[in-house]
């Protein structure tokens, strides 16, 4: 494997450490919510089975979209998922932010019993395993081949920055989600941006399969040009500084006292 190629994976695998960072503080915020109403050892239990079924569904999700990432109907419902929760995130947090999500999936859980919340932090965990790998297959998809042996229906290599990935976002998940959810605290706007780099990811395998053989929407070479890959990075870096710089940093009382109501 060449430098250039090095290079190349090791500067989407930097994305996805990135973007996994934050939807996994996305996640555990989410997860912690869920299982607030529980007594703390119970609360323990339904938190480490969730961790275990995070694990579970994101390497089953990655095996099975492996074998299918080839076939472009798969791509376009990709394309169109990711889209649709980067959307519906970002107007819930924006145009419906009169609205406050955090009590309603509060109150959705509580009433419910030990095994119940566990239920339905699996369903979430579900949820949580499909957005991330495939925003870590779209990233990766276009990626050159390495010639090592396929895993799938993927090239090695790009199997591996997959899974090293997701693997990642398991890792932040459970020890440095704390760190994440507080910068999410201090500056808001970081959340809108990461679900826009989604949505735009979204964007990116949209564009993939339409350059698929069997649609012939866009040239075949289109989604791996110098030209897309450059618009792109260009692109998601100025979402990724605009969600940093525009974001009102809030005073560290303020952003505690927010996350301990929560």
């Amino acid at each position: 494997m060449d430098i250039a190629l090095l290079l190349e994976y090791g500067w989407v695998l930097l994305l996805l450490i990135a973007i996994e960072g934050l939807l996994a503080a996305d996640n555990a915020l989410v997860l912690a919510i869920m299982v607030k109403h529980l007594p703390e050892k119970q609360r323990k239990r339904a938190l480490f089975y969730g961790l275990a079924g995070a694990f579970v569904f994101r390497f089953a999700s990655l095996f099975v979209i492996s074998f299918l990432v080839g076939v472009w109907q798969v791509q376009a419902l990709g394309a169109l998922y990711l889209l649709f929760i980067a959307v519906n995130h970002i107007l819930r947090k924006t145009a419906l932010k009169k609205r406050n999500v955090t009590e309603d999936t509060e109150k959705s859980g509580k009433g419910t019993g030990f095994w119940g919340t566990v239920a339905k932090v699996e369903l979430a965990d579900i949820a949580f395993a499909v957005d991330s790998i495939l925003a870590a297959v779209a990233l990766a998809v276009t990626l050159p081949d390495t010639g090592l042996p396929p895993i799938g229906g993927l090239d090695g290599g790009k199997f591996l920055v997959i899974f090293a990935g997701g693997l990642i976002g398991l890792i932040i998940m459970r020890f440095a989600a704390n760190f994440f959810v507080n910068l999410l605290q201090e500056r808001p706007g970081l959340e809108i941006a990461a679900f826009a780099i989604v949505g735009w990811v979204g964007v990116k395998l949209a564009v993939y399969t339409l350059s698929h053989p069997d649609l012939g929407v866009l040239a075949e070479g289109f989604a791996k040009s110098p030209e897309w890959k450059i618009t792109f990075y260009t692109v998601l870096l100025l979402i990724a500084a605009g969600g940093w710089f525009l974001s009102k940093k809030k005073p560290a009382k303020e952003a505690q006292s927010s996350a301990s109501a929560e």
